[in-house]
């Protein structure tokens, strides 16, 4: 052994009596605040995250100190900043400082590299020393070992877990060499069961359906069609609704787990199969911002005067679905048991024929003692025998609830649009309005309505969008384009000018309709009263069905003249769809 400078000696022993003293008090605080302060083992992080056997030597490199991370040999010797952590390292660490205070050097040290990180296989006090020099860089050579799961310098011991538990799931489905982009790391920790069990549902469906002896073959199958038909659909939503700015903190895998847990607790909430996807909207609803006193106070007299959900988002979420060929797959029926409701229920089973839709039947009784009733059970056997003749699948569901309103609000969440009957108001009344109830509905509906007064009957041959350029419109426009380009139809357009809607509108509404390579419609710009000239339009050119957008007036002024729509849902008398 080379005899040190006495000076060099005596120096680097008080940095070694400096340097224990700090890493007690490291290891003190680490327990305290419940972080870790170990330095890990690279024979156990190469193992959790499942090494691909593979290894690439880089030679000789300057490597940043702050992303070794652990040690081959002695990861219980030193704290995660490698500090000494045992007095009998004082000799062979004195020993190297004072090498270094002797202008001697040190060595490069020798390094596995995982991920971002380094573990030290050959130079553990050269790292310790250089540490507490603050040197930023120190010189290795470095042999990477390949993992199914990187690991990063910052990563936290929960994320450390969490990538242990993903380098499990990879090694047990082989999703990795699958599908080679694929990333489902998340941070909850103990979630990656729901993704086996569902690969478990669809291995047993396809069991079911097809004749693969090889059951290997049929598992890795069932992976596939797992991850391609079942989850990245969903994350596609996720991705063009832009979810994860309100989750920073969270994966793409992360709001997959919460959108299944959240369908489990729906279907058993609502009674029905939900798709996983109708969800995603659930996620990105912007909370409401506090009200006013006299918002407050008028909320309390009409609760209707609420504003309602964010225009566009039902939009939104069909795009991203990509739903270019069948918006409404998913219908929401409200039974009431009349006459008018099961006429409504008859008409809309064939129109459902056409793209072979999902009718949802919701009946809501006022007392739990009314569930099991003979009068619900007759209900539910027209409704399944109604949909059997009909070739299309439905479901019925029964609700308690004192406000059958309520309830189909909180249904048509779920839905692509809901079907309503309307009544006419009494004449004799100079300012009768519509029903409490419909308008509660076409205020809070988060989906397209669909209005049909009591017995009408239509061919949809001639339709009419009222379009005054709002954001409520504009999903009229929309739905009018969809419905008018799939089952050609005459199209009207009418905007009316005001002091809020100019001759733009209508401009706006002819582009739109234009690139969706619709040329041949009427374009027509009134002045005056918006609900009559509406009326008048709809008259003149013979119309059988009406698009529009729902309430838009503030809340005093609805309350005390009305709104448009209101005044059209009350005198139109055939058919009309109404958005937001």
């Amino acid at each position: 052994m080379k005899i040190r400078s006495k000076a060099s000696y005596q120096l680097a022993l008080h940095d070694f009596q400096y340097a224990r003293k700090q890493a007690v008090m490291q290891q003190i605080l680490s327990r305290l605040r419940g972080k870790a302060g170990e330095l890990l083992c690279f024979d156990e992080v190469r193992q959790q995250l499942r090494s691909t056997g593979a290894t690439v030597k880089h030679g000789l490199q300057e490597i940043p100190l702050e992303k070794i991370v652990g040690s081959v040999a002695r990861y219980n010797d030193f704290t995660r900043s490698f500090l000494p952590k045992k007095d009998t390292d004082e000799e062979r660490w004195v020993e190297v400082k004072a090498a270094v205070n002797d202008m001697v050097g040190m060595p490069p040290i020798e390094v596995y590299q995982i991920g971002d990180t380094y573990f030290v296989q050959d130079g553990n006090h050269r790292v310790s020393i250089a540490r507490q020099l603050n040197s930023k860089t120190i010189s290795a050579y470095v042999t990477e070992v390949k993992t199914r799961v990187p690991l990063a310098a910052d990563d936290d011991p929960n994320e450390i877990i969490c990538k242990y538990r993903y380098a499990d799931f990879l090694e047990k489905t082989n999703l990795d060499n699958l599908r080679p982009d694929v990333d489902l790391l998340m941070t909850f920790c103990e979630q990656y069961q729901v993704f086996l069990e569902q690969i478990d549902a669809e291995f047993y469906l396809l069991k079911r359906k097809q004749d693969i002896s090889d059951e290997s073959e049929l598992r890795q199958k069932a992976i596939v069609d797992w991850y391609d038909l079942v989850y990245l659909p969903v994350i596609q939503i996720v991705r063009e609704l832009g979810v994860l700015h309100r989750f920073p903190e969270r994966t793409e895998a992360d709001m997959y787990v919460l959108l299944s847990e959240r369908q489990t607790e729906l279907e058993k909430e609502l009674g029905w199969h939900v798709e996983m996807e109708t969800g995603v909207s659930d996620l990105i609803s912007k909370p409401k911002k506090p009200r006013d006193l006299l918002s407050r106070i008028i909320t309390k007299i009409s609760p209707f005067l609420d504003e309602g959900p964010i225009p566009g988002l039902w939009r939104k979420q069909q795009l991203a679905r990509k739903r270019y060929h069948h918006l409404f797959e998913h219908i929401l029926v409200p039974l009431d048991g009349s006459n008018e409701g099961w006429r409504m229920f008859e008409f809309i089973l064939k129109a459902a024929q056409f793209d072979g839709d999902h009718i949802l039947g919701l009946h809501v009784v006022p007392e739990k003692a009314q569930l099991e009733s003979d009068a619900v059970h007759q209900m539910q056997a027209r409704f399944n025998q109604g949909c059997q003749d009909a070739g299309i699948q439905g479901e019925f569901a029964v609700e308690v609830g004192s406000n059958p309103v309520r309830s189909i609000l909180k249904h048509a969440a779920w839905v692509d649009f809901v079907i309503v009957n309307s009544t006419r108001p009494p004449e004799n009344q100079p300012l009768a309005r519509i029903s409490p109830d419909l308008k509660l509905i076409v205020q809070q509906c988060p989906r397209p309505i669909q209005v049909r007064p009591d017995g009408t009957q239509s061919d949809y041959s001639h339709a009419l969008l009222a379009y005054d350029g709002s954001p409520k419109a504009d999903e009229a426009l929309f739905i009018a384009t969809y419905l008018t380009a799939r089952w050609p139809k005459s199209l009207t357009v009418v905007t009316v000018e005001t002091s809020h809607t100019s001759q733009a509108a209508l401009e706006k509404a002819r582009r739109y309709l234009t690139e969706h390579n619709l040329t041949d419609v009427n374009y027509v710009l009134k002045e005056g009263p918006i609900a009559e000239m509406v009326l008048e339009t709809a008259k003149k050119y013979d119309i059988n069905l009406l698009f529009m957008g729902g309430f838009s007036f503030r809340p005093v002024r609805h309350l005390t003249l009305g709104s448009t729509a209101e005044n059209i849902l009350r005198e139109f008398r055939h058919p009309m769809w109404i958005c937001r």
